[in-house]
Order: structure tokens, then C-alpha cells, then sequence
């Protein structure tokens, strides 16, 4: 069961949403949050497995609260899940450098939140659509960066885990990779792991982040 915290200052959303993420077999809603502090708080009492996350609320922001929840030892199991209307460089950027495991505009359908949550709660970033990436990209390849990140060298990487490090941050799933390079999707999550324990990446999503801060990949 995949237990879910929700924050955002909005009753009717978060009330949407927990019916909706009700609605499944796999998942349930643990607590609600109406502003960052509360996110922050709820999540240490309850340590849920994934906190759907809006950035602009009152008293401490989404991107303050995924700081502190990704900051936190205890925590290092929960993942961040930004949900919000301001799809901006600066915002994608300093969400997953904050630590968050994804991103996604809330005009996204049921299905692809639902998808979206479980692809997370799996240990791969949610980086799509590919409209996203691009602003990730170049963001990180243009003005640097404003949060915490991952401080391994990519330079202790293999050959075969620079290349799948690169193709992740270029936004492929595991399975992708695998079809690209005619390897298992699971010889793909074993490398991709292995170059998260070495650049000492919290998730994916910091995997990426290194990727582009160190100059693996840049933007076209």
C-alpha cells in the first residue's frame, strides 16, 4: 500500500485528490497539509511513502518543505512529488534540487497522476512530458543552481554508467534505455543505482541534476 500525504492550501483539491487516490486498491491518503510547515510536520509524524506537493502556499512554500522533507535522515525513504499551475525554469529547477523525485502540472489527467505516483514511488524521477526536461535542462546548463545537490563526482562513474546516466537525464525511462541499448530494464536499474550510490544521489531526479551541473549532458 502506498501511503500519500497531501499539501496544498486548497480544500477542494485536496479533496479531490484523496478520493481519487482512495479510489485505488495500492494506495491511500495518510494526512493533509494546508500550508509547507504543516507538509513538513505531517510527514516526519506520519512518514508516508510520497507527499504530493503544491509550491505556493502560505507560511513555508512547497520547495521550502521538500528541502526540509529531503534534508531530514529519518525521511530518507519519502519522496516529493511537485503538483502545481507554475510550470517555470527557475520552479522545475529548484524543486528537484530541493530533492524532489518529480514534477507535474495540475492539468494533468487522473490517470497520469496515479501513473505518476507509482513511477515515483518506484525510484524513477518523473521528468516528463518532455516539454519539462527541456526547461530543466536549461535552466541547470544556464544559471547555475539554487539548492542542495548530490556532491560525488561523475568522474568515479563507468563508462557504461556515464552512458546511462546521460540517456536518463535526456528523460528515458529504464525501460527505454533497455530497448535503445538491447539490454534488461533491469541491468538498467542496476546501473542506474550504482551511479546514485556514487555520485551520492539522493534519487534519480539528483542523478540527473548532477548530470547536468557537471556538464554530462547539455542542452542542444
Amino acid at each position: 500500500m502506498i501511503r500519500i500525504l497531501l499539501a496544498d492550501d486548497q480544500a477542494l483539491l485536496r479533496s479531490t485528490f484523496r478520493m481519487l487516490i482512495d479510489s485505488c486498491d495500492d494506495m491511500t491518503v495518510v494526512a493533509e497539509a494546508a500550508n509547507g510547515e504543516e507538509a513538513a510536520e505531517l510527514t516526519e509524524a506520519h512518514r508516508p511513502d510520497l507527499v504530493l506537493m503544491d509550491i505556493r502556499m502560505p507560511v513555508v512554500d512547497g520547495l521550502v518543505a521538500t528541502q526540509r522533507i529531503c534534508a531530514t535522515p529519518e525521511l530518507a525513504h519519502t519522496r516529493v512529488l511537485i503538483l502545481t499551475t507554475f510550470e517555470t525554469d527557475e520552479y522545475v529547477a529548484r524543486a528537484l534540487e530541493a530533492g524532489a523525485s518529480g514534477f507535474l502540472g495540475k492539468d494533468v489527467t487522473a490517470d497520469a497522476l496515479l501513473a505518476g505516483i507509482r513511477t515515483v514511488v518506484g525510484g524513477e524521477a518523473l521528468l516528463s512530458p518532455a516539454a519539462t526536461r527541456a526547461l530543466i535542462g536549461r535552466y541547470l546548463s544556464g544559471t547555475g543552481t539554487t539548492g542542495e545537490s548530490p556532491t560525488g563526482s561523475l568522474g568515479s562513474l563507468t563508462d557504461r554508467e556515464r552512458e546511462l546516466t546521460a540517456l536518463a537525464a535526456h528523460g528515458l525511462s529504464n525501460q527505454e534505455i533497455a530497448e535503445r541499448l538491447f539490454v534488461s530494464p533491469l541491468t538498467v536499474r542496476t546501473h542506474i543505482h550504482r551511479a546514485m550510490m556514487k555520485v551520492g544521489a539522493r534519487d534519480r531526479a539528483q542523478l540527473v541534476v548532477a548530470a547536468y551541473q557537471q556538464g554530462l549532458v547539455r542542452v542542444r
